[in-house]
């Protein structure tokens, strides 16, 4: 017969351990929620206080001058040193990048950016990549192929063209025209919509021919972006818009010596 001592041990009760809020191991309920809370990516600042100032003084230190070329009485700049190094070159299109972003705001793009034949092209479709543009190209006559607008304008030799491609800038688009060095005077330019030509007020040289052809597509022309401006010969001022230059030289006239 079974005694007191041979009775089975009575269970011993299970301890309970505290129960942790839930909020710390629970998994968000909205898919979205994590996403919302923690942004894929931190946008960097368009532009700096200090940043554009040290660049401006370091591109303009490697600009070169040549007196008497091609003419005499001409000190010739030399932008082409931006280009040959390619710590240039990338200084170079982040500066126009920040200069561009704080003239017209650091939310502001342009759709469309226009480069002048030839140096327009050297720094033009970086720059519109750089905005998230697109880029066209205004070139000399007969090198564009397909409908065009053809702007013809007056140098110091005669006359010469521009045209662009009739497709290339949409009615309302936001554009901005750039070139290298502004530099030129008032000028009488015509413009001719396919065959039929129109006699326009004299407005300028080739940026403004350039802008005239924005304007005939039906674009909005924003501004004129230069990388240097030779400040005695006074050529934004026959510009029928903003004007932005990077760099400027020869404030009193061609009297540095290289």
């Amino acid at each position: 017969m079974p005694t007191s001592s041979d009775a089975p041990p009575s269970p011993t009760p299970p301890t309970l351990l505290p129960q942790l809020p839930l909020t710390l191991t629970e998994e968000p309920t909205n898919p979205n929620a994590q996403s919302a809370q923690v942004p894929r990516f931190t946008p960097t600042s368009p532009s700096s206080t200090s940043e554009l100032p040290s660049l401006t003084v370091k591109l303009l230190e490697s600009v070169r001058q040549f007196p008497d070329f091609p003419t005499k009485g001409i000190l010739f700049e030399d932008i082409l040193p931006l280009f040959a190094d390619a710590q240039l070159h990338q200084d170079l299109i982040r500066a126009l990048e920040l200069h561009v972003k704080e003239s017209f705001g650091g939310d502001w793009k342009p759709d469309v950016v226009v480069g002048l034949e030839a140096r327009g092209f050297l720094f033009g479709p970086s720059l519109a990549l750089k905005l998230g543009a697109g880029f066209v190209p205004v070139r000399k006559k007969g090198k564009l192929p397909g409908p065009t607008i053809t702007a013809a304008y007056e140098k110091e030799y005669g006359e010469d063209y521009f045209q662009i491609q009739s497709d290339g800038i949409k009615p309302g688009q936001r554009v901005l025209v750039v070139d290298d060095i502004i530099a030129t005077g008032e000028k009488r330019f015509k413009v001719l919509f396919y065959k039929v030509r129109r006699l326009i007020r004299p407005v300028g040289g080739s940026a403004a021919a350039a802008g005239s052809l924005v304007k005939q597509l039906g674009g909005e022309l924003t501004g004129y972006v230069f990388m240097l401006e030779l400040d005695f010969l006074k050529g934004r001022e026959k510009l029928d818009a903003p004007v932005y230059t990077l760099l400027s030289s020869q404030k009193d006239g061609p009297s540095k010596e290289s």
